[in-house]
């Protein structure tokens, strides 16, 4: 029992009639690394903020060091050894490194924060982890992967027995994802435990010794990673074996129908001569490095970004937006990354967020109809599979691959001719994921132009018709699906490093 840093007896946790979690019984040994697995709504996070004590359980006990205990908040559990980092990083961006290390514990001398005995720990605490952080940094200056060490730095400080991890490397390149499990593995040498949430298969038989899935609020399956299997691991998450990641990519692509001629962007980061066309009913996958010029792209097509010299053409008309309404009057699309930023209105329901950026067509003379905008987050609900209790519910209770079907059926409602998609799948499990690529292909059958960025490569190669590659803010090539692999993507994406 000695080597036991965490263990859940029996826990339960209920909504109103909904069982979220029943009977869960977990344990984490020390320095050792717990893959957690399971499909959006699993019941992960509802178990992990029980852990962390923005829940109350209603059964079951939570044992830590073979004690007891209940947390009251997140403070009282980091004090007490256990930390989160999450996969959206709720920092204070317009302050520093060392701000951030220490809010809400400043040392004070003489009734004064002690800035000198900040910078010196916080100095030290790099060195120790083998991060290479300016103390003095302000935050939003920073890479997503930096900001994400800093959270690991923070627990650290707080001595942390035992660290959730929440997707983190999903905004990561491949080079800060060794970076990270090489603190991880550190950090676990030390006797730090992990509880690695993550949907990438390959990422848990690399970092974890133990992984364990959950499904509708049970556990499914625990065991040592050398035990299980890829396949075995799906099964357990979605109830029925997946014979293959990818649906069959079967849409027959039409005629020329969106051109981009020459396309330079005015600000920073500035894309340069963008050159490329896409068929009516194709799938043109955008792949290429972080920091690559994907995403800049994709807002450049869709208004938010000026563009200082080039041209859109769709159907042999040239387009000029001035900003997202022109693009949305002419059928474009967009599903951005980062969906709780700026895909949606967390505080409001399901309802809300599938009619809001089509109104017009919910009006019966000139009035709203709370009728149409049921009926039409009915619709959505039914065929995007959502799980939810009603669309009255908030969008924020829902898991997050649950949110991005929200979006996605948001924007089926204006019937887009365009659907451009940065990063579709980020943080979805395998079950959601597959529903989403057979979404995508039904739409490019139907005579959707789909332009979709992706940062992983089995995704890009699995559901597109033709990959362009990115790199240092232009187009290094274009490439047919059926004709390319890994290596010649790779190879593209440093052409101009």
């Amino acid at each position: 029992m000695d080597d036991i840093v965490l263990e859940i007896k029996n826990l339960s946790k209920s909504f109103a009639k909904n069982k979220v979690l029943d009977g869960i019984n977990l344990t984490v040994k020390k320095g050792s690394v717990l893959g957690l697995m399971g499909e959006n709504g699993a019941g992960k996070s509802t178990m992990m903020k029980c852990l962390f004590g923005i829940y109350s359980k209603d059964e079951g006990q939570i044992n830590l060091l073979n004690k007891p205990v209940n947390f009251k908040n997140p403070k009282e559990a980091l004090e007490n050894g256990v930390a989160m980092v999450h996969q959206e990083l709720n920092q204070c961006l317009d302050r520093t490194v060392t701000d951030n290390l220490f809010l809400g514990r400043y040392p004070t001398r003489m009734g004064v924060v002690d800035e000198v005995k900040m910078f010196k720990d916080s100095t030290n605490l790099f060195a120790s982890l083998n991060m290479n952080v300016n103390p003095k940094t302000v935050m939003r200056t920073m890479s997503v992967s930096q900001r994400q060490m800093v959270e690991i730095a923070k627990a650290v400080s707080y001595d942390a027995k035992i660290i959730v991890l929440d997707e983190p490397t999903s905004s990561l390149t491949e080079r800060e994802v060794k970076k990270l499990f090489s603190i991880v593995d550190d950090l676990r040498k030390k006797g730090v435990s992990f509880v690695y949430i993550s949907h990438k298969m390959d990422e848990i038989f690399e970092i974890c010794d133990e992984v364990a899935v959950l499904r509708d609020g049970k556990m499914i399956l625990s065991k040592s990673v050398h035990d299980t299997t890829m396949n075995e691991l799906i099964a357990a998450m979605v109830g029925r074996s997946l014979d293959k990641r990818f649906p069959d990519v079967d849409n027959v692509p039409g005629e020329d129908f969106l051109e981009v001629r020459d396309l330079t962007t005015k600000y920073e980061p500035i894309l340069e001569n963008i050159s490329f066309t896409v068929k009516r009913g194709e799938i043109f996958g955008l792949y290429g490095l972080v920091g690559a010029g994907r995403s800049e792209l994709l807002e450049s097509l869709f208004g938010i970004r000026t563009i200082a010299s080039g041209e859109i053409v769709m159907s042999g008309k040239k387009l000029r937006f001035s900003n997202s309404r022109d693009a949305m009057d002419h059928r474009f699309a967009l599903v951005t990354e980062e969906r709780k930023l700026n895909g949606m209105f967390g505080k409001d329901t399901i309802k809300f967020n599938t009619t809001i950026t089509n109104l017009d067509s919910y009006k019966t003379f000139g009035i709203l109809s709370n009728r149409k905008m049921q009926e039409a987050a009915d619709r959505e609900i039914k065929t995007m599979h959502t799980k939810c209790v009603s669309a009255d519910e908030l969008i924020s209770a829902l898991s997050g691959g649950n949110q991005q079907k929200v979006i996605i059926g948001k924007w089926l409602e204006c019937q887009p001719e365009v659907f451009l998609m940065d990063e579709p799948t980020r943080g979805i499990d395998v079950g959601a994921k597959y529903e989403i690529y057979q979404l995508i292909i039904q739409m490019a059958k139907e005579g959707k132009t789909i332009i979709v960025v992706s940062s992983e490569m089995p995704e890009i190669l699995g559901i597109t018709n033709r990959i362009a590659v990115m790199s240092n803010h232009r187009l290094a090539g274009i490439v047919n699906t059926k004709e390319t692999d890994q290596e010649a993507l790779l190879r593209l994406s440093a052409k101009y490093l």
